[in-house]
């Protein structure tokens, strides 16, 4: 982001250079909010603070009419967190969903952002080792896929073949893919030094990091200069930077893996392991937040905590043809049993019933 700027100021000027700052405050603000909320100690400036809170203001005049008028709002995370103050004549029931690993806030980033929090009706988290003590009800409700979407849906033989060819990947030598943005918290050069440990054993290995970056993410060019630093010549590593609306990429490549790798230090969910698992795709994943939940260690997956134990789970898996077909089965079922959107939409349901009938032992329904 700064190397832009300072491109982009040496046509623009410095008066156009400084509007694009101002701009670029609510975005570094939101990522230092993120980092905090999962643990990392992190500064941010009062100038950054003004602009998320007038870009909340802004927003929430924009929106005034149509959320006031609404019988139940969700909102996502900490970026949109305070447009609930800003709604004094709201009708409904508003919902703080957090999507966020917040087993170990940073104090003072908690503390700025829990008044915000507090005001709504409920709050929804994906574990309870995520939900802080507030004065409201809490539930968890672990977020899911949809399987008729481009990113799960069946694809034709063909598609996935022109896959193949589009990235240049060799359909006769093993493939391990990770689907991440290129964030420090999902360790995609930890992911890198595990594959270059398990080619000691398994030279013809294939490596695809697929990704993108995120609007509200400034960190993001930095960590893909990292990413392809340690990638450095090796020609089976593939640094794939996506489109947000590349899906049925994403698709096609979690169905050409042989192992899917989510190898994050820290985590809400990872809804990139449930798509995998569907795919019938044995997971490597860190052992942290959300991917517990998904990952059920020797049976859907293998849980790791540095890149010698990913590097060791790699290469037995490879080794073991029959086991990365059971454990695929395996993943699949459990994805089907447990993380489908059916089951998100009957609890999203049934949390919006007990809002709106909050004093009533028993809701009828006809």
């Amino acid at each position: 982001m700064a190397a832009l700027l300072e491109a982009y100021a040496r046509v623009a000027g410095e008066d156009v250079i400084d509007q694009l700052r101002q701009l670029a405050q609510p975005h570094r603000c939101t990522k230092s909010f993120h980092n905090g909320l999962q643990g990392t100690p992190v500064g941010i400036s009062k100038d950054m603070l003004a602009a998320f809170e007038h870009t909340n203001e802004v927003n929430a005049a924009r929106l005034r009419e149509t959320l006031e008028a609404a019988d139940i709002v969700f909102i996502h995370d900490p970026q949109p967190a305070p447009l609930l103050k800003h709604m004094p004549n709201r009708a409904g029931k508003w919902i703080w969903r957090c999507h966020i690993d917040m087993s170990h806030p940073y104090r003072l980033v908690w503390r700025y952002l829990r008044p915000f929090v507090a005001a709504y009706d409920a709050s929804i988290f994906s574990l309870a080792a995520f939900a802080p003590a507030l004065p409201h009800h809490e539930y968890l409700v672990p977020p899911s896929i949809d399987p008729l979407s481009d990113k799960n849906v069946e694809l034709p033989p063909e598609e996935i073949e022109a896959t193949y060819d589009r990235f240049g990947l060799d359909r006769t030598r093993p493939l391990l893919v990770q689907v991440s943005r290129f964030d420090r918290f999902k360790d995609p050069v930890g992911v890198i030094q595990a594959y270059l440990l398990a080619k000691r054993y398994t030279s013809s290995l294939q490596l695809v990091l697929a990704g993108g970056g995120a609007a509200d993410d400034p960190e993001g060019e930095v960590v893909l200069g990292e990413v392809r630093e340690a990638a450095k010549d090796d020609p089976d590593i593939h640094v794939l930077l996506l489109p947000s609306d590349a899906h049925r990429t994403i698709n096609a490549l979690q169905r050409m893996a042989d192992i899917v790798v989510q190898k994050s230090l820290k985590e809400g969910f990872g809804l990139t392991v449930a798509e995998a698992m569907w795919k019938g795709k044995p997971v490597i994943g860190g052992n942290t937040g959300g991917i517990r939940l998904q990952v059920v260690n020797h049976h859907t997956g293998f849980l790791v905590n540095t890149p010698e134990g990913a590097a060791l789970r790699i290469q037995y898996l490879l080794s073991h043809r029959n086991v990365r077909t059971s454990m695929g089965a395996e993943a699949q079922q459990f994805v089907h049993d447990n993380f489908l959107i059916t089951r998100h939409v009957r609890e999203y349901l049934t949390i919006m019933l007990a809002l709106i009938h909050p004093n009533e032992d028993r809701i009828n329904l006809s």
